[in-house]
């Protein structure tokens, strides 16, 4: 239906148009053009927002003090405590991310990954909403996080990747010489059929799925993780160690791996490095154990209850060989086998004292001459890293890709590893106060989730109600200031006495 002709001669402000609304379209808007785009080569008009109305034949601006329309209004409950205590302990992330990105895309990134810790599973699309009932917005306003931004960011990202491996080497070239790298990897769902990282791995048959591989360093004097890569499902960690290493960087430090990353992977690397070193298990069947008598364990480990050892020098290779026997794992790995071999039926006596020889060892190749306690504890605290592949994929939920193409699966493990530093950042900061030995990680996030900031009046902000328990665990935490000590009332006037 046309605009009359009486409505379209009122007076109103430039490079506006009048549209017609309400039931029966007898109700006239005032809209600004915005701008135009290009539809089929013709130039068609952009309207923007409505800046008044025409009533009574006159135009009458919209009143900005009018209340606005709450789903255009910002939130007054926002998440607090979570936010605020990761920014305190990563805020420090920014600036190593400024070193490569531009501040604003540092930003989305510093965003992203916090976010994914402070709501684990969070969806791409999520993300804008749950910025917006943050405190992530209200600390670092104007980040864009609406769905089609972060699809494409990531994909950005994931495109870039040069800068990537530039932030990786950053942090590997900050690792202390004395430091202990733990390396291994960990294998994450991706049914894509649009990225090449899609595979079937050696768990395929288990799992019935595609995956695609990450590897991780990790630095156990830190206790963070130091870099990460992505690689195939169906690549052997022994075909992406020296990758793995050479591309990030990692030059300085003692690299403890499992049997899956031999030093001979990357024997030519290692000679070009002479400060990175390396401490790998080998198998119970090499022909090196047999050879130099590996299993004739004649000394104690002092500090070790029912350790025993052997150290052995292996001159034609420049590497020295430390075998160990822990007599509580040989038992439970005899009463494993024991158990096993029974429930299937076919227990061999022959076989059996063949394995009695090497139930319990270990037997630990490296290329530096060291007590043998020093290398049993290095080795002993691998487990270390167990722990980041555990929070990687439970408590985070990273157990499968949410992308399709190369790019953005890069671009959002990226995402993914940042959030895994800022994980063990919390768990350190839980680890100083001593939180941890009364509640679980999760449990200590959802307190954190819980502790949210009204605004009632004005632009103050507020902390809710919560349970007095929750409250003290915030000011362990630094979140909340603790009460100053009341100061000692002064000595007043001594009483009069009679004389």
């Amino acid at each position: 239906m046309p605009i009359p002709h009486d409505i379209l001669s009122v007076e109103r402000p430039t490079n506006t148009v009048v549209t017609a609304y309400g039931k029966d379209k007898n109700l006239y808007a005032v809209r600004k053009r915005t701008g135009c785009r290009y539809v089929d080569g013709r130039r068609m008009p952009i309207n923007g927002p409505t800046i008044g109305h025409i009533i009574g034949g006159m135009f009458v601006p919209t009143d900005s003090a009018a209340p606005r329309n709450v789903s255009v209004s910002s939130a007054d409950l926002k998440d607090w405590a979570n936010v605020v205590l990761c920014d305190d302990v990563n805020k420090g992330m920014i600036d190593e991310l400024c070193q490569v990105y531009s501040r604003a895309d540092a930003l989305k990134i510093y965003c992203v990954s916090t976010l994914r810790v402070c709501d684990p599973g969070i969806k791409d699309f999520e993300l804008k909403s749950a910025y917006d009932a943050s405190f992530l917005s209200e600390i670092y306003p104007g980040v864009a996080l609406s769905k089609n931004t972060v699809c494409e960011f990531l994909n950005d990202l994931g495109r870039t990747c040069s800068r990537i491996v530039t932030f990786m080497r950053n942090r590997t070239a900050a690792v202390d010489m004395s430091h202990h790298l733990l390396i291994d990897g960990t294998l994450k769902s991706d049914e894509s059929k649009d990225n090449s990282l899609s595979d079937f791995s050696r768990k395929a048959r288990a799992k019935r799925t595609r995956d695609i591989s990450v590897l991780y360093a990790f630095d156990l004097e830190s206790m963070e993780p130091v870099c990460s890569k992505c690689f195939p499902g169906n690549m052997l960690d022994l075909a992406a160690y020296e990758a793995f290493i050479s591309e990030n960087s990692v030059t300085k430090g003692v690299i403890v791996a499992d049997k899956g990353f031999p030093a001979s992977a990357a024997g030519e690397y290692f000679r070009n490095h002479p400060d990175l070193h390396y401490l790998n298990p080998i198998k119970r069947n090499a022909r090196v154990i047999d050879d130099l008598r590996l299993l004739d364990f004649i000394d104690i480990l002092d500090g070790y209850d029912g350790v025993t050892y052997v150290k052995k020098e292996h001159a034609k290779q420049g590497k020295w060989l430390y075998s160990y026997r822990d007599a509580h794992r040989a038992a439970k790995e005899e009463q494993d086998w024991l158990r096993c071999a029974k429930n299937k039926g076919n227990f061999d006596f022959v076989e059996l004292r063949g394995k009695q020889r090497v139930f319990g060892t270990v037997v630990l190749e490296c290329d530096l001459d060291l007590p043998a306690g020093i290398i049993y504890k290095a080795y002993e605290n691998r487990w270390e890293i167990e722990i980041v592949t555990r929070y990687y994929k439970s408590a985070l939920e990273f157990d499968e890709t949410r992308v399709h193409d190369d790019y953005s699966v890069m671009g959002s493990e990226f995402c993914d590893f940042l959030s895994t530093v800022l994980t063990f950042r919390l768990i350190r900061r839980f680890d100083k106060v001593k939180i941890l030995e009364k509640y679980t990680y999760k449990k200590i996030m959802s307190v954190l989730t819980m502790a949210k900031k009204v605004r009632l009046d004005g632009d103050n902000w507020d902390l809710i109600k919560i349970n007095p328990s929750h409250e003290e665990m915030l000011k362990d935490l630094g979140i909340l200031p603790k009460p100053d000590e009341l100061p000692k009332q002064k000595r007043g006037r001594p009483r009069k006495t009679d004389v």
